[in-house]
């Protein structure tokens, strides 16, 4: 039964793309050794928080992942704020009232 352990950092990845990170490590094992494996095959997604992770002798964090990504052709979430941000940006609809955000 194999046990394929991946580790993230934190807020990288949406839930939509970790089922896919299992669903294709799945059937990466079923391709090598058959239909037989998709049942005992187990992914376990560990997420680390922020900061808490390294390359050589700096720390990871989800800023650095986020500006990382577009340069390895990855493609992740939007962030809370950088939606709203773009949606801010958006000049409003002919006749309607310009977006408003409420930040108290």
């Amino acid at each position: 039964m194999p046990l394929i352990e991946v580790h993230l950092i934190e807020k990288v990845f949406s839930p939509e793309q970790k089922r896919q990170i299992i669903q294709k490590l799945t059937d990466a094992m079923v391709s090598i050794e058959g239909e037989n494996m998709r049942g005992v095959t187990r992914i376990k997604i560990s997420e680390v928080t922020s900061g808490e992770r390294g390359i050589g002798d700096k720390p990871l964090a989800t800023d650095a992942v986020r500006e990382l990504a577009p340069k390895c052709g990855w493609v992740l979430p939007e962030t809370p704020i950088k939606r709203l941000l773009r949606e801010v940006q958006q000049p409003a609809p002919w006749g309607s009232a310009p977006y408003h955000a409420d930040f108290s």
